[in-house]
């Protein structure tokens, strides 16, 4: 479900641009070809983060229960239906989050942290928060 998002968000790529802000995406692992076949969902510059710093000092998780919940298998019907299909190589359970951050003493201007798997941002909120920032 991810990859949904890495669409979406890149979506607002020309727009970003245009607003001289960067689109950059923090990974935690790359099993295999993983990365290589999430770059053409993600237009922006993608990072390795093996050691797992920008994901704080307690990583937000989901077991195996998350497949339990409604909202998940609902976001992964979706996903599915926009022709989205996930990996399920590596490790799979560490929640994920977008943040805009912004130019100097201006920190972080939005912060969405999935609450279950396939808890997507607002896109409407991300240009929102991207337009605080300024050129």
């Amino acid at each position: 479900m991810c990859r949904e998002e890495a669409a979406e968000l890149s979506s607002l790529k020309p727009q970003l641009d245009k607003l001289g802000v960067p689109l950059y995406a923090v990974v935690k692992e790359d099993v295999g070809t993983e990365v290589q076949n999430f770059r053409p969902y993600f237009k922006g510059e993608i990072f390795l983060d093996e050691k797992r710093r920008f994901y704080g000092p307690r990583e937000r998780k989901m077991g195996l229960l998350a497949f339990m919940r409604l909202g998940v298998w609902l976001s992964g019907v979706r996903a599915f239906r926009k022709g989205f299909i996930g990996n399920v190589l590596g490790e799979g359970f560490v929640l994920g989050g977008v943040f805009v951050i912004g130019r100097g003493k201006q920190g972080i201007l939005l912060e969405h942290r999935e609450k279950e798997f396939g808890d997507k941002v607002n896109i409407s909120d991300v240009l929102q928060a991207v337009r605080k920032i300024p050129q």
